[in-house]
């Protein structure tokens, strides 16, 4: 009915229906029509940071690739931010009820509960049969206990007693329904050796450490807070920047790069007030590897200074960013 109408009406009449779903109609095989070539698709991520404040808006990215490295300074300290812990942020995450509504971790673990119920219970048998929730749920447990890594079906089937087929179709499933995010890396290798897999983060850290059964997050929840920043800000943009990561087969690694308009972007994420030289020495090798695209650098930290630690590389604080 809808592409009847849409049909009918083109070409002086655009915008007439909103549709919304929690599964990528893209990546369903059971959808049989797409509208190609009558629809724009867009990810409604879960609410940034700056969103949560009133700012409508994920983080400062656009200006730090619109701008010289050499005005990043200036930049970030003129930002009218407001200090927060990143710990309250990753257990609150970006849906809208904990997000917004509740204030404490244990009516969280209530709504996350109910959440993942009705995901497991209604939305994923639209997308396909289960054979196991149980297994399901195990997976979906496993996979949060490895944010930040390399997606590895081996390792998961091993650790998870779920045969190798069953976890690549699990995985499959969690990417197309919005739960799973599966980073690719930049693999323009020059003189190194680049790893080629993709890291695998989860679309809220609230929703992660509720399924992993964590109660206090880790450096791999503050990388994955920034990325899902990071994720709200690349689908607002037109053109459409590209965020991946790097690593070299000798662990050299930048955990997200942003590549836009032939220019690239390298953001650490360290979960430390006090970030050392020693902390940057990989986003120095990046700056060697690629200098006549580089961008600049960022550290971001959990301390309160924002200083140079290099040529066209800056720690900051996560909260003068996002």
């Amino acid at each position: 009915a809808i592409k009847g109408a849409v049909d009918e009406d083109r070409p002086a009449k655009t915008g007439r229906f909103v549709l919304t779903g929690s599964a990528n109609l893209l990546l369903m095989r059971r959808v049989s029509e797409s509208l190609a070539g009558r629809a724009s698709y867009v990810n409604l991520w879960p609410l940034t940071r700056g969103e949560r404040l009133g700012q409508a808006r994920a983080g400062i990215w656009s200006e730090l690739m619109e701008r010289p490295a050499a005005e990043w300074y200036d930049l970030v300290l003129e930002r009218a931010a407001k200090e927060a812990d990143w710990r309250l942020e990753a257990r609150r995450g970006g849906l809208p009820a904990p997000a917004l509504q509740l204030e404490s971790d244990d009516p969280r673990q209530v709504w996350f509960d109910g959440y993942v119920r009705t995901y497991l219970e209604r939305d994923l048998q639209d997308l396909a049969a289960i054979d196991s929730l149980v297994d399901f749920r195990r997976l979906m447990r496993a996979a949060c206990h490895r944010l930040g890594s390399l997606v590895n079906q081996t390792e998961l089937s091993r650790d998870t007693s779920i045969p190798r087929t069953t976890v690549h179709r699990y995985l499959n499933l969690l990417e197309t329904s919005y739960q799973l995010v599966r980073l690719e890396p930049y693999s323009v290798n020059r003189t190194k050796r680049l790893i080629k897999s993709p890291k695998l983060y989860w679309t809220d850290t609230g929703l992660a450490l509720h399924l992993a059964g964590t109660a206090e997050p880790g450096g791999a929840h503050f990388e994955n807070f920034v990325l899902n920043d990071l994720l709200a800000w690349r689908d607002s943009q037109i053109p459409r920047p590209e965020v991946l990561y790097w690593r070299t087969a000798s662990n050299e690694e930048i955990d997200f790069v942003v590549e836009a308009r032939d220019r690239l972007l390298a953001v650490e994420v360290k979960a430390t007030s006090r970030p050392s030289a020693r902390d940057a020495r990989h986003m120095r090798s990046f700056r060697r590897e690629y200098e006549d695209r580089f961008q600049g650098g960022l550290l971001l930290h959990t301390g309160e200074k924002v200083f140079w630690m290099s040529d066209r590389i800056l720690a900051t604080p996560w909260w003068r960013v996002l």
